[in-house]
């Protein structure tokens, strides 16, 4: 068995996401979970967990996605007129996942942080989207063309990035295969500290981390350092050497366990025994 981290995955068209992972499981004879579900038509980037990184589901799941889409309009629109609409689509939007999809079809909000016309070829367009997890790029679509007022669908979807993880370093599953064979399968996965990258970390010192390790509550004392958090906030929890104790929540404020010696500083949601 390999050991625990995560693999970059560029899922193809035609398999379910738990199919795809379920072949990595296969491939590297490991326990496998995904994050961030594409549909079958859908390829790109997969994020897929072995081993005891499994636990980092909830943290890779609120990573933002940029998706790559082809969307097919259903009259002729000036590019002028397009990228006029679809600008507009930036922010928050309200949304009702697509009828295939397989969530309760109730309204939601999500935020596209980013939208952009990358060409356009007759009725095609080619469109660039920075978004919040959880936005349907396949209702996005259609309501662009409903904004236009000639109707539109999407007619292809990659997913480019998800969090800081980009197709670019992504491996086909015959990649995968290929280096299980040659028993190379371990240079492809990633530590578990890769996934937390863009949160707020708390350094530990080693007595603090074992305290941790058996579901103690951390402590002002037991922390070397901080990043700038508020309480309640999602932080990570990492010991001297960078090993990733815990993702936890703030119970303090990062200013106040700077300026405390005493106190309940973040109480640990999941923790990662050392390997």
């Amino acid at each position: 068995m390999v050991k625990s981290g995560i693999i970059l995955v560029d899922k193809p068209r035609g398999p379910s996401s738990h199919q795809t992972a379920a072949w990595v499981g296969e491939i590297l004879n490991t326990s496998i979970g995904h994050s961030g579900t594409l549909d079958p038509m859908v390829s790109g980037v997969l994020v897929v967990m072995t081993g005891k990184a499994v636990k980092l589901a909830p943290l890779l799941l609120q990573h933002e996605k940029e998706y790559i889409a082809c969307m097919r309009l259903h009259a002729d629109v000036s590019r002028e007129v397009l990228e006029d609409v679809v600008r507009g689509f930036t922010g928050r939007i309200y949304q009702r996942p697509p009828r295939r999809s397989a969530v309760k079809r109730s309204l939601r909000i999500r935020v596209i942080h980013k939208i952009e016309v990358l060409d356009v070829s007759g009725r095609l367009v080619l469109l660039r989207v920075k978004c919040e997890a959880g936005t349907y790029i396949r209702s996005l679509c259609v309501h662009i063309g409903n904004v236009l007022g000639c109707g539109a669908q999407m007619i292809e979807l990659r997913r480019t990035m998800s969090g800081g993880f980009t197709a670019a370093d992504a491996h086909t599953l015959q990649e995968i295969r290929d280096a299980a064979e040659r028993g190379e399968a371990e240079s492809f996965i990633l530590p578990p500290e890769a996934a937390i990258l863009d949160i707020p970390k708390a350094v530990i010192r080693d007595s603090a981390a074992d305290a941790v390790y058996h579901g103690a509550v951390l402590t002002v004392p037991g922390i070397i350092s901080c990043d700038d958090f508020r309480a309640k906030q999602s932080i990570a929890l990492v010991t001297e050497s960078g090993k990733l104790a815990a993702l936890a929540e703030a119970l303090l404020d990062a200013d106040k366990i700077r300026a405390k010696n005493h106190g309940l500083a973040a109480r640990s949601v999941r923790v990662f025994t050392a390997e």
